[in-house]
């Protein structure tokens, strides 16, 4: 492989990295209702579990409602259990055909407890881009004791690393950043 084939490689694993934070970010209660916060709970349904979004369609009537009407009637059930068991901490409550999920206004220590969380998943993925970094640079380095790539295209190729490390990390403090305001601020 080349040099850039490596970089290449490189900035895919930080972009899917950062994508993931992004993921994970939309999971986070904020005060608001969002759709992101339930979609992907795991239902068992008929044995399999399943996520939410493919068993009901969730929608937000209102800031602080969150609605989910299940296509098949008969596993609202099932999707009760699966909210409950979840870790979302908001007790579903239903008329037989929709589920409703009332968002309570968060207090302010809750707030700081979900910074400091997001502060820690920032930093998870920051790991992440690093250690990205290091098997980049490792893998140029033996391509450069293999003789498939020159000192110079090493070297570049390392420089190039460092500075997708730091582009890549600025899009994580910007992410970070535009979470932390929207939990303080709503």
């Amino acid at each position: 492989m080349s040099v850039d084939d490596h970089l290449l490689e490189a900035e895919e694993r930080m972009d899917k990295a950062v994508e993931h934070l992004r993921n994970e970010y939309r999971s986070v209660r904020t005060g608001r209702a969002s759709s992101g916060l339930v979609e992907h709970i795991r239902v068992d349904y008929y044995g399999a579990p399943t996520e939410l979004r493919s068993l009901a369609s969730i929608t937000v009537p209102d800031p602080l409602v969150i609605a989910i009407k299940p296509y098949d009637a008969t596993s609202i059930g099932d999707i009760i259990k699966g909210i409950q068991t979840s870790d979302i901490g908001i007790t579903p409550q239903s008329d037989g055909k929709v589920i409703r999920l009332q968002i309570p206004p968060l207090s302010q220590e809750r707030r700081k407890q979900l910074v400091h969380q997001i502060k820690e998943m920032a930093e998870e993925t920051r790991v992440k881009l690093r250690n990205t970094r290091r098997d980049a640079i490792k893998e140029i380095e033996a391509a450069e004791k293999s003789k498939d790539a020159t000192e110079d295209e090493a070297k570049k190729g390392k420089q190039e690393a460092t500075d997708l490390v730091h582009k890549y990390e600025k899009q994580v403090d910007e992410v970070l950043e535009a979470k932390t305001a929207e939990i303080m601020d709503s």
